[in-house]
């Protein structure tokens, strides 16, 4: 994909400024791109990097041996073989619980990244919806044959969290439904999208945001806004909860 060639600077520069170009007139791509972007500086910084002290890296290199030679394993006596054989399953053991424990918890940071991005640049970019309407008899059916789902849209006006409308967005490697809410001056956008796993509410603060996940009906849902846990948690339970019309 060019845009991964793009995003590791493989490209030449020709076909670089192609791609900025084609940027500035598909939304579709940009969004894309952002996200690449921000997995990229996820990967990068805070708690997923950590360089290692000279000290560890020189210890580490001087405990490099030459790789036997198979005449020279064949040698070996049958214990040495033993020990052999239990270095190496203890490899594998290791390498087995950090592949199980650690992409689940990068993963989940990464996704933290992506969808405090996708509510930034909301708000940066003037494309807060695509289709302005307090109306749910509006908003969902506008989603129809853009999404390989229905999303379900309450109205909480009663309630003092108005829907503003909708939007089509891309996290977590797919498009998905964007809702958009206020609390007074506040912006709370809601990202949903189908998941087989069951996940259960969880608030999170990440960057001066709250943000809360859940899922439900088989639907993940991320809801994100700088207002107040206490009335973001409120609004979170209105939209488990909806009220009948």
């Amino acid at each position: 994909m060019l845009i991964d060639g793009y995003v590791d600077g493989e490209l030449d520069p020709i076909r670089n400024r192609e791609i900025e170009q084609h940027f500035q007139t598909c939304p579709a791509c940009s969004t894309v791109f952002d996200s690449h972007r921000v997995l990229r500086t996820a990967l990068r910084t805070g708690s997923l990097y950590r360089t290692a002290p000279l000290a560890l890296r020189n210890r580490v290199r001087s405990s490099f041996k030459p790789t036997p030679t198979r005449k020279s394993l064949m040698g070996l006596p049958q214990w040495r073989w033993v020990a052999v054989a239990a270095s190496l399953a203890f490899v594998s053991v290791l390498t087995w619980r950090v592949a199980l424990f650690l992409p689940a918890e990068t993963a989940d940071h990464l996704l933290i990244e992506e969808v405090t991005a996708s509510h930034v640049r909301s708000l940066m970019v003037s494309h807060l919806v695509d289709i302005p309407s307090s109306d749910r008899h509006v908003v969902k059916p506008w989603f129809t044959g853009k999404l390989d789902f229905a999303p379900s849209v309450a109205d909480l006006t009663e309630q003092g969290f108005p829907l503003v409308g909708g939007r089509l967005d891309y996290v977590n490697g797919r498009a998905v439904a964007g809702l958009v809410y206020k609390r007074r001056e506040h912006v709370i956008n809601v990202f949903l999208w189908p998941s087989a796993a069951t996940v259960e509410t969880r608030p999170i603060a990440h960057q001066g945001y709250h943000l809360v996940c859940w899922t439900q009906s088989g639907m993940t849902h991320w809801a994100i806004s700088d207002l107040n846990s206490r009335e973001l948690q409120e609004f979170v339970h209105l939209l488990q909860n909806p009220p009948s019309h």
